[in-house]
């Protein structure tokens, strides 16, 4: 073999590799790979939107439950087993509820382009989906208010409805505050079936 067919066979297969339309920058690994790698490759302004927001707002909801569970562990230990390994288990439970559905949309879509490829379609609907639970969560919030609570020791009564969102808040407040859970449980509900329905 002369040496211009050498440097040429040597040479062959490094160009094949740099033409390798699949590099290792396509790939993800674990939960906070799957942001940025869902950004990138997402076409859906939408979804790019709420990629940005979902992360930011999930990030912070899960530092708060982290904090206020270490928080009530601490106050809760001198207590032993029933009522207070009971409360810190649904405050974990509470936790997940509230973070994974924030979550989820991201990782949704992220795990679509991985394994099927780019989908505007699917990422916008997931990203539809997504605003629509965090929304969920501010209504929930409204509609477990009670007529009346104690705030500082002090007896409060929730504000009466106003202004353009009147009809919405007084609906909202006609639900049982027992019930409001059942608002982002609905829109959880929407992000599986916008997945199911778009895939």
């Amino acid at each position: 073999m002369t040496d211009s067919e050498t440097a040429t066979a040597d040479a062959g297969p490094a160009t094949g590799a740099a033409d390798d339309p699949t590099p290792d920058d396509d790939a993800y690994s674990g939960l906070f790979g799957a942001f940025p790698y869902a950004f990138r490759q997402t076409g859906s302004r939408l979804c790019k939107l709420y990629v940005a927001l979902g992360g930011l707002l999930g990030g912070l909801l899960a530092l708060f439950f982290g904090l206020a569970l270490v928080v009530q562990v601490f106050n809760t230990l001198s207590g032993t087993g029933g009522t207070f390994t009971f409360s810190r288990a649904m405050f974990i439970l509470v936790g997940l509820f509230v973070v994974g559905p924030v979550l989820a949309p991201v990782l949704l879509v992220a795990r679509r382009h991985r394994r099927a490829g780019s989908d505007t379609r699917y990422d916008r609907l997931l990203g539809a989906s997504g605003f629509l639970f965090l929304l969920s969560l501010y209504l929930g919030v409204v509609a477990s208010i009670p007529p009346e609570f104690v705030l500082d020791g002090e007896t409060v009564t929730r504000t009466p409805p106003s202004g353009l969102l009147a009809p919405l808040v007084a609906l909202l407040y006609a639900i049982p505050p027992v019930a409001s859970v059942l608002i982002p449980l609905a829109a959880a509900a929407s992000i599986y079936g916008a997945h199911r329905y778009a895939r």
